[in-house]
């Protein structure tokens, strides 16, 4: 016989801040709600945790029930928990912030979505519920993470020139990097395997390739490497 509580029990959601970028903006995948509250208004995606899943299991079929998104790097965020951050009940949400390639990934809206459009971080729409709470901690974690982790990879093409690689960082990190002591620094980490090719169909002159050598850094990393930018 299942067990009764006297106390009430909060509804628990999941959202997920999807961030990509595309050469020059760093950008964030938002849905337009088809349902109340809030119709019409541009979200994360996200919705309500079965009673038979798991936090990241919820977040992952969130995603791609309302966008189509699978197959991507995922991480918990935080959880938010304000007693009126939701008008139709007492919800507490666990964010994820999620990392993807985006010519890796066509969105389609799906579910409760109405539309699905990638928006740059610096030109958003107006936010339903606490979302930009929860985007400003999303984007401070990343900007946090990304200089002690290699995590940036995750949002480049397979092959890329430094150059790319620099321009990243510097549009998470909002700020310049010096060139020299960036390419130095970031080539004698052991990270980058050189493709041995060079860019195709560029009108300035034709940078080298790297890629994100992956094993090497899971070595590294067990070896005690510390990754500082």
């Amino acid at each position: 016989m299942p067990y009764t509580y006297e106390y009430p029990h909060p509804a628990v959601t999941v959202d997920g801040v999807v961030f990509g970028y595309d050469e020059a903006d760093l950008k964030v995948l938002l849905i337009q709600r088809d349902q109340p509250p809030y119709r019409g208004k541009w979200a994360l995606p996200g919705g309500f945790v079965d009673m038979n899943e798991s936090l990241e299991a919820a977040a992952r079929r969130e995603l791609e029930e309302e966008t189509g998104v699978t197959e991507l790097y995922l991480e918990q965020l935080y959880t938010f928990g304000e007693p009126k951050r939701d008008p139709r009940e007492r919800v507490i949400s666990v964010a994820y912030y999620a990392l993807v390639k985006l010519a890796d990934h066509t969105v389609r809206a799906a579910s409760d979505a109405r539309n699905v459009a990638w928006f740059p971080v610096a030109n958003l729409p107006a936010l339903a519920f606490d979302h930009e709470e929860i985007l400003d901690v999303a984007l401070r974690r990343l900007k946090g993470k990304i200089r002690y982790e290699p995590i940036g990879f995750e949002l480049l093409p397979e092959k890329f020139p430094l150059s790319e690689l620099q321009r990243l960082y510097e549009t998470i990190l909002e700020q310049p990097l010096d060139k020299r002591n960036f390419r130095k620094k970031i080539l004698s980490m052991g990270l980058l395997a050189d493709t041995e090719e060079i860019q195709q169909d560029v009108a300035h002159r034709a940078a080298r390739l790297y890629r994100f050598d992956e094993p090497s850094y899971r070595r590294l990393k067990k070896a005690g490497f510390n990754f500082e930018l």
